[in-house]
């Protein structure tokens, strides 16, 4: 009988979403519904696991925690990639990761909500209806408007697909972006400071790395019009947060919408959730029902698998 977890399952949801009865059946399955925080923390709960199965970049597994994990022969995460795995450590010790399908677009979805919200203040009235105020802001269009979008590979191009839909001008920039590769996503390719200065809204879709890490920082949010607004949902250190806390609360530019953070979940005492130019949101870009049914029914599949002498899906 193998020990499986199954972390981060915020919403108590993995055992709905999936056919999880012949695991159940022939062996142990617990859920952790809730984050298990630190280093020392995730070692202390899951030290007797055979398996584990994560949701993609929710805990971290660097090679101070696999190390520590004695028992852990096969983990399984949500997508098929993970950056906060170290998948090298868990190559030398002979640990299988294996990963899930999963669609792209509830995050693109996400972040033109979060555009559409900023651009009527969604935020302020919420909390204005919530609290018996009425009508104290007045937003503006989207038609005409230009959202320059950094990084249009799959959930980019998705988004200026969508902003096309709202009539808005759409341009682009990344490292490798060709004019064509643009104009195929109904995109104009522009330099990285043109896009800072022309965008009326900025929505990042880049992958984190050595070359994306603090990309956004107090030299590329000064060319930001003070009446534009910047999005995230993709990760959380792509922007310098303390140039962009600096940002919103001088208010020398309109807003922030962000789905990610540095430190997920977002502790209780950040200054980012009491920022009024804010709209924060909890890491909901693939947190949908349809997505969820792919990752916890793919992951289902690798358990099953990896328990068969036949892993799938194996990215490590």
């Amino acid at each position: 009988m193998a020990r499986i977890a199954v972390l981060d399952d915020y919403q108590s949801v993995a055992f709905e979403m999936a056919d999880w009865s012949r695991l159940k059946a022939a062996h142990e399955v617990v859920r952790f519904s809730s984050h298990l925080g630190g280093a020392d923390a995730v070692v202390a709960a899951l030290a007797d696991f055979d398996v584990i199965a994560v949701m993609r970049e929710r805990t971290a597994f660097p090679r101070a925690v696999i190390e520590r994990l004695p028992k852990l022969k096969f983990l399984v995460t949500t997508g098929l990639r993970n950056a906060s795995v170290d998948m090298k450590a868990c190559q030398e010790r002979g640990i299988v990761v294996s990963g899930t399908e999963g669609g792209s677009h509830a995050t693109a979805e996400l972040a033109m909500g979060l555009i559409l919200g900023l651009a009527r203040n969604f935020h302020v009235e919420l909390a204005n209806m919530r609290e018996g105020r009425w009508q104290t802001t007045v937003g503006q269009d989207l038609r005409g408007k230009t959202l320059g979008i950094l990084g249009l590979g799959k959930l980019g191009g998705q988004l200026a697909e969508y902003a096309r839909a709202f009539r808005m001008n759409v341009i682009a920039w990344s490292q490798n972006l060709t004019d064509e590769k643009a104009i195929e996503k109904g995109a104009t390719r522009v330099e990285k400071d043109d896009l800072f200065r022309q965008s009326d809204f900025i929505s990042i879709h880049l992958v984190l790395s050595d070359r994306s890490r603090g990309l956004v920082g107090a030299r590329e949010l000064s060319l930001m019009k003070p009446t534009a607004a910047i999005v995230n949902t993709s990760r959380g250190p792509i922007i310098d947060g303390a140039a962009l806390a600096s940002a919103l609360s001088e208010g020398r530019i309109a807003g922030a919408g962000l789905d990610v953070y540095d430190v997920e979940p977002l502790p209780v005492a950040d200054a980012l959730r009491r920022e009024p130019r804010a709209m924060l949101t909890p890491h909901l870009g693939y947190v949908t029902r349809e997505t969820y049914a792919q990752f916890y029914g793919g992951t289902v599949e690798a358990i099953e698998g990896w328990l068969a002498g036949k892993p799938v899906r194996v990215i490590g």
